[in-house]
């Protein structure tokens, strides 16, 4: 009886552990050639707070990256590295949207100080983050932990995903690898 009542215990624990536990990121279920997953959230660019939803960037190619910080050094090399190929991106007619949970005015700021020339999302609440895999439980120097996963999506003009960089090793090469793998698979975008 006491083994049958241990083994019910177990069960339940376990259950509740994985109904409790913050919800796993979502990264490696988003695949080329998906439809990317809808998002509506607030654009800050400049000093104007928008709306901005996927479906306004219909028939665009976009590249979303998502980021930990505003002004911390990794975010600020990979959003300096979108600055310094700005001219290329937007030749190819590339929209780059950054995408993190500080507010606008933390965007506003850091966007000045780098002079940022794209604009960058707000997720305070981190749905946007959650629902494209960018948020969720992760390694940090060899322990678990839950936040924001460095990663980016190229979004085709169509809508669907047509690359996903699940985890972005290096932020300060990352944007020139972004372009270089656009150009390689989009012959018109040289």
């Amino acid at each position: 009886m006491k083994t049958i009542a241990g083994i019910i215990i177990v069960i339940a624990l376990a259950a509740a552990f994985v109904a409790l536990r913050p919800r796993l990121a979502r990264a490696e279920l988003l695949k080329e050639g998906q439809v990317a997953p809808p998002f509506s959230t607030q654009m800050v660019q400049g000093q104007k707070v928008t709306p901005i939803s996927l479906a306004d960037l219909h028939g665009r190619t976009v590249v979303l990256y998502f980021y930990p910080k505003d002004d911390t050094p990794g975010c600020t090399k990979e959003a300096c590295g979108f600055r310094d190929l700005w001219a290329d991106l937007k030749r190819t007619g590339i929209v780059v949207l950054g995408v993190s949970a500080d507010g606008a005015a933390s965007h506003e700021g850091f966007a000045r100080k780098y002079r940022l020339p794209f604009p960058l999302l707000s997720d305070p609440d981190r749905k946007v983050m959650t629902a494209w895999g960018a948020y969720g439980e992760k390694l940090l120097y060899g322990k678990k932990t839950v936040g924001v996963i460095r990663s980016t999506v190229w979004i085709g003009p169509d809508g669907t995903v047509r690359k996903h960089w699940v985890r972005v090793a290096d932020a300060a090469k990352h944007p020139a690898r972004v372009l270089e793998t656009i150009r390689a698979r989009v012959p018109s975008s040289r």
